[in-house]
């Protein structure tokens, strides 16, 4: 009985002693290592762009999860392979720059690229499928029913030459044609040095539009000076021309009016993604592939593409009623009722929004449904006639050769 005490004790006094020695041992990795890993972020925050920012968030997001040491980082490069200054990094998130790529890869430190133009080669990367963002843009238009359309964007760009790959095969596919106008970064960026060309261009280009337009632009801050030149021009967004961008700076896209129909590219979840991909790398994983592609989040729709917008809300109320039911036998006096005011006030209101009356408006919209029966369908011009609004296939015929200049029969066979 003695020796089993004895042994118990022994026993208890050794679960005691490793128990002590565990936490001892615990306390000593937390003062002599063990730190979290510490990561560099370098993404120009300083512009101020809500992608920089959503990019900056999502990566935070995924280093709040792991309990990363995540350090804003402009310079980054410059203090690659320092030691013993405070300025040691494990991996490195950024708009990468050449002299960033090289200092990584000449000090092993794992990388993470979320630049589609960067200039640096054979990086692991995450970026925003841009084509799939220019296929969004197109979808959006055609069910609008619009028939023709148009790229506004940068030459020399990956970006906004995926953009237009997607939009144009999108408008290809439906049967449509999409004319472009590319422009240079520089003539609208730090000092504008171009900015005359630039509206000259887009003027000249306008001018060789068929209205309606869909215009699907490579950025927020495009697609807003091209409202301006739009209106300057005297056309009305969304009625003579319809604007979908990319981004969604809300900014820029929520102020004034009209406001913008804008792609969210999901530049939170690239960051977040980018983040992964770097802990990976961080814990000696091969990665492949090198490049990541994120989709867009949503296409958030707003006035450039509303047929219905208006600034005056008794004239958007008429365009609704008009829009859901001009393929009705309607007059103006039906248009009247439906925004609930007198004629005389309505008809001044929409000539200053539009230029143009209610009559002309319903007679618009009647053929731009019959063209797209005619271009759909081989149904006779009769049917197409009644189904568009008009009294009879004379009645159509009269009112489309004054609009049009020829024959639906003509008009037909040239649009094929």
């Amino acid at each position: 009985m003695a020796y089993l005490r004895i042994s118990f004790s022994f026993l208890r006094h050794l679960g005691l002693y490793l128990l002590l020695n565990e936490t001892a041992s615990e306390s000593m990795s937390v003062i002599e290592g063990d730190q979290p890993r510490r990561v560099a972020i370098s993404l120009e925050i300083d512009w101020g762009f809500k992608h920089h920012l959503d990019v900056y968030a999502g990566c935070q997001r995924f280093g709040d999860e792991v309990g990363w040491d995540c350090r804003i980082h402009p310079a980054v490069d410059k203090v690659l392979g320092r030691t013993g200054d405070g300025e040691r990094f494990d991996g490195v998130i950024a708009r990468t720059t050449v002299p960033l790529a090289d200092m990584a890869k000449r000090t092993s430190t794992p990388l993470v690229n979320v630049w589609l133009n960067t200039p640096a080669q054979d990086l692991h990367s995450v970026f925003p499928d841009v084509a799939e963002n220019g296929k969004i843009g197109a979808e959006h238009l055609l069910g609008r029913g619009l028939r023709n359309f148009g790229y506004l964007g940068f030459s020399r760009d990956i970006s906004a030459g995926g953009k237009l790959t997607g939009f144009s095969a999108r408008i290809e596919e439906a049967g449509f044609f999409c004319s472009s106008h590319k422009f240079s970064r520089t003539s609208v960026e730090r000092n504008a040095s171009g900015w005359e060309e630039f509206v000259d261009g887009v003027k000249s280009w306008i001018a060789t539009w068929e209205l309606p337009m869909g215009i699907f632009v490579c950025c927020d801050l495009s697609a807003r000076y091209l409202v301006d030149i739009c209106q300057s021009y005297g056309l009305h967004v969304s009625q003579d021309v319809s604007i979908v961008s990319t981004g969604n700076e809300p900014l820029i896209c929520e102020s004034p009016a009209p406001t913008l129909t804008s792609i969210d590219m999901g530049f939170n979840q690239i960051g977040y993604q980018a983040a992964a991909m770097l802990e990976r790398l961080m814990s000696g994983e091969a990665v492949d592939p090198k490049v990541e592609l994120v989709q867009p989040l949503a296409l958030v729709p707003r006035d450039s593409t509303d047929l219905y917008a208006a600034n005056d809300p008794l004239v958007s109320r008429a365009l609704r009623f008009i829009a859901e039911n001009s393929h009705h036998r309607i007059e103006v006096k039906d248009v009247v009722t439906a925004a609930a005011t007198n004629r005389r006030g309505l008809e001044r209101k929409f000539r200053d929004s539009f230029g143009r009356t209610i009559a002309s408006e319903i007679t618009r919209l009647r053929l731009e449904r019959a063209k797209r029966r005619m271009a759909e369908t081989d149904v006779p011009m009769k049917e197409i006639a009644l189904d568009a609004g008009f009294r009879n296939a004379d009645h159509f015929y009269k009112v489309f050769m004054r609009v049009e200049g020829v024959p639906p029969s003509v008009y037909r066979i040239k649009d094929r």
